[in-house]
């Protein structure tokens, strides 16, 4: 079961449907130099708020209430 932070498998499908391919999870400062990479190369970046099960795939001593700070990386090809 999910902690109520992020958008869950249900927006991950969506995000799928319309070509956004997932990359990772992080928080800053590694979050804002992979953005920078990522568009640098030709794509475009979307961010979502991680879920609390992927924030603790990343850090198991993580709290629940810290998840905000953690972004899942979604990357696509510019059209």
């Amino acid at each position: 079961m999910s902690l109520p932070c992020g958008g869950g498998k249900q927006r991950e499908e969506e995000l799928k449907q319309h070509g956004w391919i997932r990359q990772f999870v992080t928080d800053e400062p590694r979050l804002s130099e992979a953005v920078e990479l990522y568009k640098s190369i030709g794509y475009e970046v979307c961010l979502e708020q991680a879920s609390f099960d992927e924030v603790n795939q990343v850090c198991k001593n993580c709290l629940p209430a810290d998840c905000v700070r953690y972004k899942t990386i979604y990357i696509r090809r510019k059209v």
